[in-house]
């Protein structure tokens, strides 16, 4: 019962705060409920027994959130003066997400504290007690599923490479610097000697 409950009360807000990333207008709100999805995630993960997952989810993806942040920041050129004045206006927001996954940390430690035996019933990726839980995860990726894997791999490999083309393609009006040419150039090239009189200037 209490497994059912913690299942759908991770997959309710995941489902919520991922539509909420996509639909918030406002960059700050669709970081927060990012960060609200990806740690609901992480919760479905402990769910299954998948402890290492989970983990890496809340380490590399959250932990990455907030230089993601700072990009969006440094592009979208906002006014550091306006949204320090609108500070208070993504409090409650902040504070609302806060408590979530407060929430959610109470009810996964919580239930394994009062029910140990949840923790590792019914889970189809509980390994056996001679195996760690990273083990079996690389034993059932890599071989089960090792196509699969290496297909989503090409994935973000085509993705990279669109990025790059995107971001290299040929604009007019933008100045790009030219290794060869600053090589080739001479001293003739880019300094001019002007002889000044005494008492003249240039």
């Amino acid at each position: 019962m209490i497994q059912a409950l913690a299942f759908y009360m991770f997959a309710l807000i995941t489902v919520a705060s991922a539509v909420m990333v996509i639909s918030a207008r406002n960059p700050v709100h669709s970081v927060l409920f990012l960060i609200l999805a990806f740690f609901s995630s992480a919760g479905l993960f402990v769910l299954l027994g998948a402890e290492f997952l989970a983990m890496i989810l809340v380490i590399v993806y959250v932990g990455a959130v907030a230089v993601l942040f700072m990009f969006v920041v440094m592009m979208l050129d906002i006014n550091f003066v306006e949204l320090r004045q609108g500070f208070l206006q993504y409090l409650p927001l902040g504070a609302i997400i806060g408590l979530l996954m407060l929430a959610e940390l109470l009810v996964v430690v919580g239930g394994q504290a009062m029910i140990p035996e949840t923790a590792a019933g019914g889970s189809a990726l509980v390994p056996p007690a001679a195996v760690t839980n990273t083990e079996a995860l690389g034993a059932l990726i890599y071989t089960h599923y090792i196509y699969l894997f290496q297909a989503a791999g090409m994935v973000l490999l085509v993705a990279m490479i669109g990025a790059i083309v995107l971001t290299h393609r040929t604009r007019e009006g933008v100045r790009k610097q030219r290794i060869a040419d600053q090589i080739a150039r001479r001293a003739e090239e880019t300094t001019e000697l002007v002889k000044v009189e005494p008492g003249k200037g240039i």
